[in-house]
């Protein structure tokens, strides 16, 4: 199976480190129907936390965030890529982008453990256009 790469949104937010943070902001975004492609927590600091969201609909989390009252960041573009797992999977996709000079970042993948992989990478916006051109979007 041939990669597939679109575009999609994340939103951030800082909260303090505590437990139940991940929960009670997860738990929040399943009642109200929010649904997350991914999701990411990551220390930032001695005492907070980042919690970075993919929603598969931006403007949903937005109208939810607000009437929940919670400070998020964003949009911010990123590129998700899905594929099938095989060894030198994320080879590739870094050769084009170095090829069009494009800087990766951040990033971060996973397998499912079923064959296929998520990969998500964070490009700076004044890049984003050309990482696109790169991964044939």
């Amino acid at each position: 199976m041939p990669n597939n790469v679109r575009t999609v949104e994340y939103f951030y937010c800082t909260v303090e480190d505590q437990p139940g943070e991940s929960y009670k902001l997860l738990a929040l975004l399943a009642e109200v129907g929010v649904n997350l492609l991914a999701f990411t927590a990551v220390p930032s600091g001695l005492l907070n936390t980042q919690f970075t969201l993919f929603p598969e609909d931006s403007n949903k989390l937005k109208v939810e965030a607000k009437k929940a009252s919670l400070v998020m960041h964003g949009p911010v573009p990123a590129l998700l890529v899905q594929g099938t797992d095989e060894l030198g999977a994320l080879t590739d996709i870094h050769k084009n982008l170095f090829d069009y000079g494009v800087n990766v970042v951040s990033s971060s993948a996973v397998t499912d453990g079923k064959g296929g992989f998520g990969y998500i990478i964070y490009i700076r916006t004044e890049q984003f256009n050309t990482a696109k051109a790169a991964l044939g979007l």
